[in-house]
């Protein structure tokens, strides 16, 4: 019997009709790889494998240019926070100097990250003081132009890399080409408050109503703003010293970086904006013709707004009264005049 069935389906295997597949053969997957090939061996890329770390003037240089480059806000803070670290060591470790780690790294008062714009200013107080004084005129380009951004954020952080500068290079920056009248017509604009040129234009509009974050911030201008003037118009008299021995420092050279700058003997014709006053006579002059008016107005209204605003405004007010005692006597001199008196 079982032999039977097994010759049955042997005998029926012959008119079985086989099934074959058609159409396209499934799509494989797109991380699908091929393992079908045979090697005997593996062949990596040249790697550079050493035992000894770079040195710490390319890790610096590497940082500095990651600081100044990278696109990633979390890599810059990082660059910034190692250099902080290398300038605060004693004795500080810096290999490409003063002047050029500030031509990196100036651009960043008006980055968009505020992490790394607060890291910026703590590197900044990390500098030497004695060195930054000879990069004082290209610093203040860059906080003019922070100071006058669209973002609040980024000008109320240019402030306060402009009161470190004022706090290590306060006489440096007021004497340096642009760096009073300039300066003075960022504060006006930035503030509101509505300054005539002589060309009968103006460069700003008053400020009508204040929220009071704007209130505080304010407040934050002005006293800014009054450091600045404590700085420029002070009587200088005072600080004068009597040398013991006249005659050793009657033909002594200046040690003061560019002493002969205000001559211009090689550069570009300055106007009224751009050229130096390098005594605080011509200075208040300057105020007293082209800012006083704005500035008295911009302190009655924010004296109005009371708080921290009011108390702001009338200590510039009181700085005013106290450091120009004489400026009405000097309206009567012109520009030109000083310049001769010089």
């Amino acid at each position: 019997m079982g032999s039977s069935t097994k010759k049955k389906k042997e005998k029926q295997k012959d008119f079985q009709k086989p099934k074959y597949k058609v159409g396209k053969t499934q799509a494989k997957a797109s991380n699908f790889t091929d393992t079908s090939f045979k090697s005997k061996a593996i062949v990596m890329g040249h790697q550079s494998l050493s035992t000894d770390a770079p040195d710490f003037v390319q890790q610096f240089k590497h940082n500095l240019s990651l600081a100044s480059s990278s696109k990633s806000d979390k890599q810059r803070r990082d660059a910034l926070a190692y250099l902080t670290s290398q300038l605060s060591t004693s004795p500080p470790t810096n290999p490409v100097g003063t002047n050029a780690l500030l031509n990196k790294l100036l651009p960043l008062i008006s980055d968009s990250s505020t992490p790394v714009r607060a890291q910026l200013i703590k590197l900044l107080r990390a500098l030497p003081e004695d060195d930054v004084k000879h990069s004082t005129e290209h610093a203040s380009m860059y906080i003019r132009a922070g100071m006058t951004h669209l973002s609040a954020d980024i000008s109320n952080d240019s402030l306060g890399v402009m009161e470190w500068l004022l706090d290590v290079a306060g006489t440096e920056l007021v004497n340096c080409p642009g760096g009073w009248v300039k300066i003075l017509n960022t504060f006006c604009a930035m503030m509101g408050w509505a300054v005539t040129s002589p060309n009968g234009g103006w460069t700003s509009a008053a400020r009508t109503s204040m929220k009071p974050k704007d209130a505080q911030t304010l407040a934050r201008q002005i006293n800014a703003l009054s450091k600045f003037l404590q700085a420029g118009i002070k009587d200088e008299s005072s600080e004068v010293e009597i040398p013991p021995q006249y005659w050793d420092t009657l033909y002594k050279i200046s040690r003061a970086p560019n002493a002969y700058d205000y001559l211009n003997l090689s550069g570009a014709r300055r106007d009224e904006e751009g050229e130096m006053y390098s005594n605080s006579e011509a200075r208040q002059h300057v105020f007293h013709k082209r800012f006083l008016d704005a500035v008295r107005k911009g302190l009655d209204q924010a004296k109005k707004e009371g708080g921290a605003t009011g108390r702001a405004a009338s200590s510039l007010e009181q700085v005013l009264k106290d450091a120009m005692p004489g400026v009405e006597r000097s309206t009567a001199l012109d520009t030109q005049d000083l310049l001769d008196l010089w």
